[in-house]
């Protein structure tokens, strides 16, 4: 069982910046990948990056290339989601999710099994 606790969000000027932290507890090595996903009002849930557990591989979406920056701590339990630039369209809850999606699909909901309650991003 894995479990996942996001801290982090707050409210941010546009052209601002927030770092996103995901705690990992349980056997978070099971899982292959942690990414980060965000939901706004009214919205489908979307991948915003993801990161291969105790590697290096990355992925992005497009609309978050080379503002957003995914790592992971020393430990290999924490992830982090580096937001700069950030513009109302980034407003959402974001959520921390840790599961095995198959090549290709990092950013399917349906691939990934933990989730976190998610930490609100609102960006005004």
């Amino acid at each position: 069982q894995v479990q996942l606790v996001e801290s982090g969000g707050g409210l941010v000027q546009p052209g601002g910046s927030l770092r996103l932290s995901c705690a990992a507890s349980g056997s978070i090595q099971r899982t292959n990948c942690m990414g980060w996903f965000r939901q706004a009002p009214g919205k489908k849930r979307e991948g915003v990056a993801a990161i291969e557990v105790g590697g290096s591989k990355t992925y992005y979406a497009d609309s978050v290339k080379g503002r957003f920056t995914i790592s992971q701590g020393n430990a290999k339990n924490t992830v982090y989601l580096e937001m700069n630039s950030l513009n109302p369209e980034d407003t959402a809850m974001y959520y921390c999710a840790a599961g095995w999606p198959a090549g290709g699909m990092w950013d399917r909901t349906s691939e990934y099994k933990y989730w976190g309650q998610g930490t609100q991003v609102t960006v005004s």
